[in-house]
């Protein structure tokens, strides 16, 4: 009996061991080339760089709740004026149960003030993402990460 109570307690120990490891490996990964990386994009309002010509603000029309909300986007030049020599595609998904949610990607459409505009259904509440991919020439020049909570 004392035997097995031993056994079983190593047993643990070692399990425990190997998860943390785990754990610890998936937090440090780097990315491997090819690999996207989502950059976190500032919040409502501020400049968010996608290159060295270029700059893009977002903000949504009103704050973020259940149902559907629209996300602006305006993107400018090195002169401060508001351009629109881009495809920008959007997916929104909720944090914590990703893909039961999804959107899938969806291009943003322009408006008559050139802003890019992407509707965004809020289904329930929590942690949600959009993710941002913004074309130009169908090249990727910038992966966004807007996040907000409802």
């Amino acid at each position: 009996m004392r035997i097995l109570s031993t056994f079983s307690m190593l047993a643990v120990i070692a399990l425990a061991g190997a998860l943390s490891a785990a754990a610890a490996s998936a937090q440090t990964t780097t990315p491997k080339p090819g690999d996207i990386v989502w950059t976190p994009v500032p919040g409502p309002g501020k400049k968010c760089a996608l290159n060295d010509d270029y700059y893009f603000k977002y903000e949504f029309n009103e704050k973020p709740k259940m149902g559907m909300s629209i996300l602006k986007i305006q993107v400018f030049d090195k002169k401060n004026n508001q351009v629109v020599p881009f495809k920008i595609t959007g997916r929104s998904d909720m944090l914590s149960m990703r893909g039961a949610h999804d959107s899938g990607d969806v291009e943003f459409k322009l408006n008559r003030k050139n802003d890019y505009l992407l509707p965004v259904n809020v289904v329930m509440p929590g942690d949600w993402e959009i993710r941002v991919i913004v074309l130009l020439n169908d090249q990727a020049v910038f992966h966004g990460s807007i996040r907000f909570d409802v």
